[in-house]
């Protein structure tokens, strides 16, 4: 035993000598290898998380100076986001906007319910530009890759602003095929082998519109502003400059590392022909989505513009903007020859964020009107039911009441999967008012479009809209509701008599 341990010491002794002597050697070699495991660490990081790696090749830089080096004509491009309403919203601010920048506008594709989301304004909580710009592109080519995507202007009619040119526009595909130099439509084509360097040039592309590459002289300006920091007017000169009235409190400002301050900013002055962005050929916004808060708008006040007639006679006009007449029409048409009677519209959001617990207050007001109804007529009272509650799921709630009251009330509902529905789709697919637009606005039909949608956009929302907007009987909407409110504007115009 004494033996084994006096050959541990032994041997225990010769290392520490050996050790000795390699520590001049060690102590560099590990540096190097830390610092070269440090800079691995950081392209790869650089890599998987920022699509600013992606710069534009040198191969690639001449398509840039081409389309910068065109007419002249200068594009305006924002990121829409959230749900339809919201991005209708927006659509409003970017006409505005265009115009009173004297820019083309590029025409967004309608965006899945919620497949980007922005983030809480009030609450200073929101997705940089350069990233919500970025998610937005790749969706839109994802849309186009799946021929599945539908303009704005397929479903919103703007020709009346393009046929007096308020607005110039340029279909989304279309500006891409030529900012990037790429053909779109090949995204659709059976040669599989095209698509891989298709989809890297317009993930770089992309990624340089975004402004991850920085801004571009007399090619791209990509704002940094949003409604953290700016809401834009036009026309107040003596609120140019000024902080908004709604600002981050002290304990958000320390709980989000806020050390800005939202500040009022005349866009034409900002942006306009005498600024550092008006000599670039593409301006890039974020978000446009505004909305009233405490006393102040989240990021666009601009309400009137007394001293530009064009932009205030335009204002005035994109306050409402109706559905392309393939949806009014199958709208009206479902009103009178399928409930064929003077009808109650009800619009119940139910299962969605903040409506889901406040059931009992939004059929309050359902059940108060019809008490009124079924004392001023006969019956059965007609109703229009809108609402994201499921069939199979109305037993048990006042929906399934007054289904079971047949004597009393007549319920109709539109499906997706309702035959007019899809004829109606497949009539908007087939009349491609987007390309019309463009040909109207710019005298040019672009180019032949192959990536035409394959499956049918979802219309339903557009339809039931205007069904409730011919309800002569009335509206009862979900409080809150942007979707109510989108109704209540269209009764206000009285689309359903046009």
């Amino acid at each position: 035993m004494d033996s084994s341990i006096a050959n541990n010491r032994s041997t225990t002794s010769k290392w520490r000598k050996r050790s000795t002597n390699l520590q001049n050697y060690t102590m560099p070699l590990i540096l190097l290898i830390s610092s070269i495991i440090i800079i691995a660490l950081f392209i790869s990081s650089k890599t998987l998380f920022s699509p600013s790696i992606l710069s534009i090749s040198q191969n690639s830089q001449p398509i840039l100076h081409i389309q910068c080096a065109g007419s002249g004509e200068k594009f305006l491009w924002y990121a829409p986001h959230s749900g339809f309403s919201n991005q209708l919203s927006e659509f409003k601010n970017a006409i505005l906007l265009s115009a009173i920048l004297n820019r083309t506008l590029i025409l967004p594709p309608v965006l899945d319910h919620h497949a980007v989301a922005l983030g809480s304004c009030p609450k200073f909580r929101v997705l940089d530009p350069n990233e919500l710009r970025f998610r937005v592109w790749n969706y839109n080519i994802h849309l186009i890759r799946n021929r599945r995507y539908i303009s704005m202007a397929d479903i919103i009619d703007i020709s009346s602003l393009v046929s007096i040119s308020a607005i110039r526009v340029i279909d989304f595909r279309n500006f891409v095929s030529t900012w990037c130099g790429v053909n779109v439509d090949l995204l659709c084509t059976s040669d599989s082998s095209l698509h891989a360097s298709l989809l890297e040039k317009l993930k770089q592309c992309g990624s340089l519109l975004s402004g991850y590459e920085g801004n571009i002289d007399s090619c791209l300006y990509a704002l940094q502003d949003d409604c953290r920091s700016t809401v834009w007017t036009y026309q107040k000169d003596d609120e140019d400059g000024v902080l908004d009235s709604f600002q981050a409190d002290d304990e958000l400002k320390k709980k989000r590392k806020i050390s800005y301050a939202r500040t009022r900013k005349d866009v034409y002055k900002a942006l306009g022909p005498d600024s550092a962005a008006g000599s670039a050929t593409v301006l890039s916004f974020g978000s446009l989505f505004t909305a009233s808060y405490k006393g102040s708008e989240s990021h666009i006040d601009i309400q009137e513009a007394p001293r530009d007639q064009r932009i205030q006679l335009l204002i005035q006009k994109i306050e409402f903007l109706p559905f392309v007449p393939e949806i009014l029409i199958a709208g009206k048409k479902f009103a009178l020859q399928t409930i064929k009677a003077p009808f109650l519209c009800v619009q119940l959001r139910l299962l969605d964020g903040q409506f889901k617990n406040h059931w009992e207050t939004t059929f309050l007001g359902m059940k108060q009107k019809l008490d009124l109804l079924k004392e001023k007529g006969p019956p059965p009272v007609h109703i229009f039911v809108m609402t994201d509650l499921p069939l199979v799921n109305w037993t048990g709630s006042y929906l399934g009441d007054l289904a079971k009251d047949s004597d009393s009330f007549k319920l109709f509902v539109l499906r997706e999967e309702d035959e007019v529905v899809a004829q109606t789709a497949k009539k908007l697919v087939h009349a491609g008012n987007s390309m019309k637009l463009q040909f109207l606005s710019r005298n040019s039909d672009g180019m032949e479009q192959q990536c035409n949608a394959l499956s049918l956009p979802d219309i339903l929302l557009y339809m039931e809209e205007t069904i409730c907007s011919c309800a002569t009987l009335g509206f009862v909407g979900t409080a809150g509701s942007t979707i109510s409110e989108s109704i209540e504007l269209m009764r206000k115009n009285s689309i359903c008599s046009r």
